[in-house]
């Protein structure tokens, strides 16, 4: 891994075998429209896999049922290769709305650890730190996407490797003239994947396990 401050174009993840991606995206959309900026998702999908190859990426929010701009992002995602996990919005008694995740990433950390190689997280949560020395533990590596500024310094420590996303920004940022989608409309406070053809038979054992691992969740 390298990052060339002359040419980001020269910034590269090399090669991490399986790689699963979890994207905490209420906090990924509140620390980049602090940094005013737009993400790209598909760009964002390729610059974390690098030169790996892609197990899932999921992508964790709340909900408001309501919000018709936010549904129609979310559905473009599931189109372009992110397993949505998604809970609705709690409105609490000072009426600020929540919906945390945490607890769903954590356990997915943890339940897939083993089928992947790398694990990459974009949260700047520092609750996220027991969780990443666990899945450590089990040998797996994990890295950290975030926002210097917004992201726990604890979090970059424990992480393998801290991928600012600030250094980044160019590469990952949607392009004006994209009209793909629309962003998400989060209350306050609150890429393609890989050619079946590259898969090995134990990349393809380690999917259908997670399809399998995704089929006892939804019956819970």
């Amino acid at each position: 891994m390298h990052f060339d401050t002359k040419s980001s174009s020269s910034w590269q993840l090399g090669n991490r075998g399986r790689v699963a991606i979890f994207i905490d995206g209420n906090n990924l959309f509140h620390a980049a429209r602090f940094h005013n900026i737009d993400i790209d998702y598909n760009k964002l999908l390729r610059v974390l896999l690098g030169d790996g190859r892609l197990l899932r990426a999921f992508f964790y929010t709340g909900v408001d049922a309501g919000a018709e701009r936010q549904q129609g992002f979310l559905l473009w995602m599931r189109r372009n290769g992110f397993r949505v996990v998604q809970k609705e919005l709690k409105t609490f008694y000072d009426g600020t709305r929540k919906a945390n995740l945490d607890v769903e990433i954590a356990v997915d950390m943890l339940s897939l650890a083993g089928r992947y190689d790398t694990a990459v997280l974009v949260s700047g949560d520092e609750d996220f730190v027991y969780a990443i020395n666990a899945v450590a533990y089990k040998g797996c590596r994990v890295e950290v996407a975030g926002f210097r500024s917004n992201t726990a310094p604890r979090l970059i420590d424990v992480g393998d490797f801290f991928i600012d996303l600030g250094d980044i920004a160019d590469m990952i940022r949607k392009d004006t003239s994209s009209g793909d989608y629309e962003m998400p409309s989060f209350p306050p406070n609150s890429s393609t994947p890989p050619d079946a053809a590259a898969y090995s038979s134990d990349d393809r054992d380690a999917t259908e396990n997670v399809a399998k691992f995704d089929r006892v969740r939804e019956r819970r």
